[in-house]
């Protein structure tokens, strides 16, 4: 299983970033909105803490509507789907290495997003910093495992290619509203109560999805077959 998640990742990567236009086309919508959104501040005019993290989260989660569209997409060009499931390995390998690739692609943007959101939102980042990290980490990690199983099961017919970005952005809500949060909080946003709370919510949220992947990514992916 651990030999076949690797090989996916790797595969995946390698063709996602020779080509590149999937991952560029995921750079610049982000960027679109960071830009888009600086333009409702006057000028010398500073955003608030709380919008500028939730419009760095919102690229994100636009971004990964577009990684995991073409992650999947990989296959349904070549129909060689089926030789995924008749691989003599787990099928939840498929999942987790298409899930590691759309880990490292978004990571890969919120590398360009996060200093793109400081300077264009005009923020400093002065808060609880370790906090602030664990927070991206554990939502990417939940975005990343769900994006994975729903971009599955909106692949296979052209006509449900828009479920991905219908059925995932109502589920993200709690894990988005803990990383607004916390990433609020290092920009400098006052919290009496601290980080805590909203990154246990991420965590329970990592864990419900990751456990339901596994349990049903076999069923979903093999359902037009």
């Amino acid at each position: 299983m651990l030999r076949l998640m690797i090989a996916m990742a790797r595969k995946d990567l390698s063709l996602t970033l020779a080509r590149g236009s999937g991952l560029v086309q995921a750079l610049l919508l982000g960027l679109l909105l960071l830009f888009v959104f600086s333009l409702s501040q006057g000028i010398g005019e500073r955003m608030a803490p709380q919008g500028a993290a939730a419009v760095f989260w919102i690229s994100s989660a636009f971004c990964q509507v577009l990684i995991f569209n073409q992650l999947y997409a990989l296959e349904e060009v070549n129909n060689s789907r089926l030789g995924l499931l008749l691989c003599p390995a787990p099928v939840q390998a498929v999942w987790l290495g298409k899930g590691c690739a759309g880990l490292a692609l978004l990571v890969l943007a919120q590398i360009v997003f996060l200093p793109a959101a400081v300077v264009f939102l005009g923020q400093d980042l002065g808060g609880p910093l370790p906090e602030a990290l664990l927070a991206l980490v554990l939502t990417d990690i939940g975005m990343c495992a769900l994006g994975s199983l729903l971009g599955a099961l909106a692949q296979g017919q052209a006509a449900r290619e828009s479920l991905l970005s219908i059925v995932l952005f109502p589920l993200l809500t709690p894990l988005l509203l803990a990383g607004i949060s916390v990433g609020a909080q290092a920009l400098g946003a006052p919290n009496p109560d601290g980080p805590g709370a909203w990154l246990g919510i991420a965590a329970a949220f990592d864990a419900v999805f990751l456990g339901a992947g596994l349990l049903l990514f076999g069923y979903i992916y093999a359902g037009d077959e």
